[in-house]
Order: structure tokens, then C-alpha cells, then sequence
């Protein structure tokens, strides 16, 4: 009787399943999207059709096929399939896997795929847990993480693994799923429609589907075909590929830095929306703003520092959303001020002699003069001129002896930066 009513519910569950898992392909052929690690005639579809997959880190944004691929590739293999979520499994349940797979394998020679979704998330203990039986194969681990792994997976259990990189399905590729989907709805889809779902799904399969699926059930409720406003109303907002500790954190800010330094004003601003939209620590934002300040502009523009750390001082009294404002009006001063990286040239190269040659003693007429009558027997101060008294001090070169005529601060000839009088000495 058991039997029986699980055999019921699975059949009830796959028919009012959503229609993404109504969807899920079972093929490689069916996959849509990921041409550039598995079209016709690459390594990894080869190794797969070819019963010999191996342990692998899938990794790329949401609704890219990951746990589809897994799950094709225990199909294609004949292999077990045990999943775990790294979210909640702990390093029992990952054991408890490696004894299932040693009896399977000694008992009938059957494999096992783990897969081990959200694989970013195991500790070192967790990940230490499954090295070993990957390492003697007799566990095939396919993790799948939207982070990247290079920076949340230990290295030794990385250099067990191939590291495939997913794509961001294409607005071409999500519209052949948006067909898909309305096929399976038995609903028409109009182009336009399909374009609009593909636009609003930011490249991700899962998303797509759901957003088909709610669209289409609004316009049946309405009694009419599905409408470019049902989509509008189904997606809200469009999913956002952000993560604030991986590729995505470090592209945009490398971005956000680099646009202000050339000067693109309009770049700056849709590279700081950008991570603010996303969750970005505003502080790390203005941090970054503070730097440029002086690393890109320096003496060009003076002010520039002073507008930067106001924003961030603004960012602290007054708090998001309202400091965006203070924000926005920063970075773009930021780009548009005069450019200079001659303070940090100067500071870079004195610490990098200091570094190579030690800290050089001042000259004798530099030197501390506090206990006069030993410190003149000395020789300490003797030569030296006070600027405000005799202009001639204005004259000398500071630096110790064994560096003089070394030049740090090259300034670059800009209006404020100027080559005159006392810096061009």
C-alpha cells in the first residue's frame, strides 16, 4: 500500500511540478545554452559520452544548468546519483555517501555521482571529508557554486577536479526556451513576448520559465493569450548577477575604478548603480573613491580628496538610499577632475629604495638639535638655513646624502600641479 500511494504522489507531484522541473532536459542535445564547454566534438561532452566524466566544480550564475548537467551526466553513465545540499549536510551525511558508494562499487561495480549542490559553502572539514574518495575515484564529485571557486574551494580539492565555467544563458538561447515552455503550457507565445521574458530573465534558464509560467496562468485567469504587460507584471525586477565576494564583486569595481581614472563620467555612475543595486558595503564603494583621490589625481585637482572623503563622511551621517546622492556627486567629479598619478608614483618608488637600501640617515643639518651642547658637538644642524629667515633654505636639497638628485614627485604639468618655483626644484 505504500508502494502504491508513492507511486501516486510522484506522478501527482511531476504533473503539478513547477515547469522548470517539468523542463529539465535529460539529454545533451536538449541542453540549451553552454555550447562553448559541451557543443558537438568538445573534451567534456566527449568524456561524458564516452562513460568517462570527470570530477568536476561547475560553476557560473543561477539557472545556467549546472544541476541539470550533473544530473545528464548520471543518466548518460549509469551511475548513482547522490545529492547533497552543502547548506545543510554535514560531514556524517558526506561519509555516509562515500559508504554507500564503496558497498555499491564492491557489490556490483555500480559508480556514484555526488553532487554537492552549493559546494561554496562546505568548510574546510566538509570539503577535507570527500577529497579522499574523489581522489581514489571511488566517488565522481560534481560541485556546483555561483561563486568562484578559486576563492571558496580548497586548493586540494580543486586540483582533483576540472573547473568548468557556465555562461549566462543568451537572449537568443532563453527565447527558444520561452517556445519550449509555452509549448508545454499548450499557450501560443507571440516573438515580442519571447523577447520580453528572454530580456527580463538576465540570462538565467530557472527564471525564464517561471516567469512564462506566472505570465500565462495571470492571462488565463483573464481569460486572454499572454500579453507583453503580463510579462511586465510577472518580472518585477530583473535578476541581478552580483556576488559581493567573488568575480562579479571585483569585475564591477575594477570597472567603477577604471571609468573614473578614464574619465567616463556616465560609465562611473552605472558601475556604482550597479553595486548599490546589488548590495554592495557602500563604505567599500567610498573606501575605493578615497584612494583613487589621491592614487589618479593627487595634486592635479587637491580637491578631489576632499570631495571624497565628504562622501564618505556624508555616507556615515546620513546612510543609503539618501547617500547615493553624496556618492554619485563624487564619483562623478572623481572622473571629470584632472588626472595625476605622480603622489603615488613618488611615495611608491621612496618605499621601494627604503625597501632596497635601508633608511638612509637625514644629513647632520637635518638632525635633531633638542640637547644643543651635545648635539651641535655633533655637528647636528650645522648648515642648516630657515626657510622663513633666509630664502636660500628654499634652496637645499633634504634628501640624505647618499640620495641626492633622486627625484620621487614628478609632477605631470597640469594647471594645479604646476612645475614652478619650490616643486620643480
Amino acid at each position: 500500500m505504500g508502494d502504491l500511494f508513492a507511486e501516486a504522489a510522484r506522478t501527482r507531484q511531476a504533473e503539478s511540478a513547477p515547469l522548470a522541473v517539468r523542463l529539465r532536459p535529460r539529454t545533451l542535445g536538449a541542453l540549451v545554452g553552454q555550447r562553448h564547454v559541451l557543443g558537438e566534438g568538445s573534451a567534456l561532452r566527449r568524456a561524458i559520452e564516452e562513460d568517462r566524466p570527470p570530477s568536476m566544480i561547475l560553476f557560473g550564475p543561477p539557472g545556467t544548468g549546472k544541476t541539470t548537467i550533473a544530473r545528464i551526466v548520471a543518466e548518460r553513465t549509469g551511475a548513482e546519483f547522490e545529492e547533497l545540499s552543502a547548506v545543510s549536510a554535514r560531514v556524517d551525511d558526506v561519509r555516509a555517501v562515500i559508504g554507500r558508494a564503496r558497498d555499491r562499487l564492491g557489490a556490483n561495480g555500480l559508480r556514484t555521482i555526488l553532487f554537492i549542490d552549493e559546494i561554496h559553502r562546505f568548510n574546510k572539514a566538509q570539503q577535507d571529508s570527500v577529497l579522499h574518495a574523489v581522489e581514489d575515484g571511488l566517488v565522481t564529485l560534481i560541485g556546483a557554486t555561483t561563486e568562484n571557486p578559486y576563492f571558496e574551494v580548497n586548493s586540494a580539492l580543486l586540483s582533483r577536479c576540472t573547473v568548468v565555467e557556465l555562461h549566462a544563458l543568451t537572449e537568443e538561447e532563453l527565447t527558444e526556451i520561452v517556445r519550449r515552455g509555452g509549448e508545454e503550457l499548450d499557450e501560443p507565445v507571440s516573438d515580442d513576448v519571447a523577447r520580453l521574458v528572454a530580456v527580463r530573465a538576465g540570462g538565467d534558464a530557472r527564471a525564464t520559465l517561471q516567469i512564462l509560467e506566472l505570465a500565462v496562468a495571470t492571462a488565463a485567469s483573464e481569460g486572454g493569450a499572454v500579453t507583453e504587460a503580463h510579462v511586465l507584471d510577472a518580472a518585477r525586477t530583473r535578476p541581478l548577477l552580483y556576488d559581493r565576494k567573488g568575480d562579479q564583486h571585483y569585475d564591477f569595481a575594477s570597472a567603477f575604478i577604471k571609468s573614473m581614472r578614464g574619465g567616463d563620467a556616465d560609465a562611473a555612475v552605472y558601475y556604482l548603480a550597479a553595486m548599490l543595486e546589488a548590495g554592495e558595503d557602500p563604505r567599500f564603494i567610498a573606501r575605493r573613491m578615497v584612494i583613487l583621490a589621491s592614487e589618479d589625481i593627487g595634486n592635479a585637482d587637491p580637491n578631489a580628496l576632499v570631495v571624497a572623503v565628504a562622501a564618505a563622511q556624508a555616507l556615515e551621517l546620513v546612510g543609503l538610499p539618501e547617500a547615493q546622492l553624496n556618492l554619485s556627486q563624487a564619483a562623478i567629479y572623481l572622473a571629470r577632475a584632472p588626472k595625476s598619478n605622480a603622489s603615488a608614483i613618488a611615495i611608491w618608488e621612496a618605499r621601494r629604495d627604503v625597501r632596497e637600501h635601508g633608511n638612509a640617515r637625514p644629513p647632520a643639518m637635518l638632525r635633531s638639535t633638542g640637547h644643543k651642547a651635545a648635539a651641535r658637538a655633533r655637528g647636528h644642524g650645522e648648515g642648516y638655513l630657515y626657510p622663513h629667515d633666509d630664502p636660500g633654505g628654499f634652496d637645499l636639497s633634504y634628501l640624505p646624502e647618499a640620495l641626492r638628485g633622486r627625484r620621487y614627485y614628478r609632477p605631470s604639468g597640469t594647471e594645479e600641479e604646476r612645475t614652478d618655483g619650490g616643486e620643480d626644484r
